[in-house]
């Protein structure tokens, strides 16, 4: 039998940390679907560390010593928030002469864009990958705004210290282990939702239609947010909004980015984390307070949206 071909594989012995080619080969096979870290692969670039967080979420560490190499991206169908950790000071993306790299300097690089890079030295620097979903229940909930009419901004070189604290966070993290690995995901989301305050924009041109009304969007948020705790139905939603549940469900999608049911079930979760982390009330009560009819069923959705049981996550997150 032919043994299974990795993409630790396809990089040379010499360009790849053990410690980076053992998290490779323990990544799910969807954790490869970023085309900047395939880019980087087939590049001089030597992969220093590597780790898969879940919820999508994949951080890689690259060092680059060449005296010049052109890179290119083009429409990677994901983003990519890169940090500079060293050097740098001569690589520069076309379209932007004269802007060069610098350690603690910061680089959005949205689903959509496309760039060439000349790099003309050494440098070090921090890719975190992510899908455009990750911006969806924050749109809703930290901006007020739908997902669909918010994109990131293609940026290159841009200052931001609050951000390159968080970066500098994951990376003196350990990524070893599903207590570390937890950690590091936290400091992701964190890093994302700055990202997301920082450096969204509305698109441009842009023109809704359909969905629900602003003030009912609202409305049905806050409602869901004052009644996780109880069964929530379609129909009480559209009793709520006075429309039938036909369309409630198709206008809610348009507006939240997700259907009722899923968008109720991400904030049961995110409810869950939040009670887990800043509290002490017992696992049962934190069920209960999310809506969950019994500890199985806490637990086992739970699992199924972390990777971990409740207690395990709260342990990882309070020590």
């Amino acid at each position: 039998m032919t043994p299974e071909f990795t993409l630790a594989d396809a990089i040379p012995e010499d360009r790849l940390t053990g410690a980076a080619r053992q998290a490779l080969a323990a990544a799910p096979e969807d954790a490869m679907g970023h085309a900047v870290f395939r880019t980087m692969c087939g590049t001089d670039a030597k992969l220093e560390r590597f780790a898969w967080f879940g919820d999508g979420l994949a951080a890689a560490v690259w060092e680059r010593h060449t005296d010049e190499h052109l890179t290119a991206y083009s429409q990677p169908g994901h983003h990519t928030l890169s940090c500079y950790l060293g050097g740098g000071y001569r690589v520069e993306r076309n379209g932007a002469p004269g802007q060069f790299g610098a350690p603690h300097r910061l680089c959005s690089l949205p689903d959509w864009h496309e760039s060439r890079w000349m790099v003309r030295d050494s440098l070090r620097l921090m890719h975190i990958y992510f899908m455009p979903e990750h911006f969806t229940r924050r749109a809703v909930i930290e901006l007020d705004r739908e997902p669909r009419e918010l994109m990131l901004q293609d940026r290159t070189y841009f200052d931001n210290p609050e951000l390159a604290r968080l970066c500098e966070s994951l990376l003196d993290a350990p990524w070893l282990g599903t207590d570390q690995l937890l950690r590091a995901n936290e400091i992701t989301h964190e890093a994302l939702s700055r990202l997301l305050h920082d450096q969204s924009a509305l698109r441009p041109d842009l023109r809704l239609k359909g969905g629900l009304a602003p003030y009912l969007r609202r409305r049905l948020a806050e409602w869901i947010e004052a009644h996780l705790h109880e069964p929530i139905t379609l129909g009480r939603l559209a009793e709520e909004a006075c429309l039938s549940e036909f369309h409630l469900a198709r206008m809610f999608r348009t507006s939240f980015g997700l259907p009722p049911s899923a968008w109720i079930a991400a904030r049961r979760i995110d409810r869950a984390k939040t009670l887990l982390k800043v509290g002490t009330l017992p696992l049962q009560q934190v069920a209960e307070a999310c809506g969950y009819a019994d500890m199985p069923h806490f637990s086992h959705r739970f699992r199924a949206a972390t990777g971990v049981p409740p207690g395990q996550w709260r342990t990882a997150l309070t020590r």
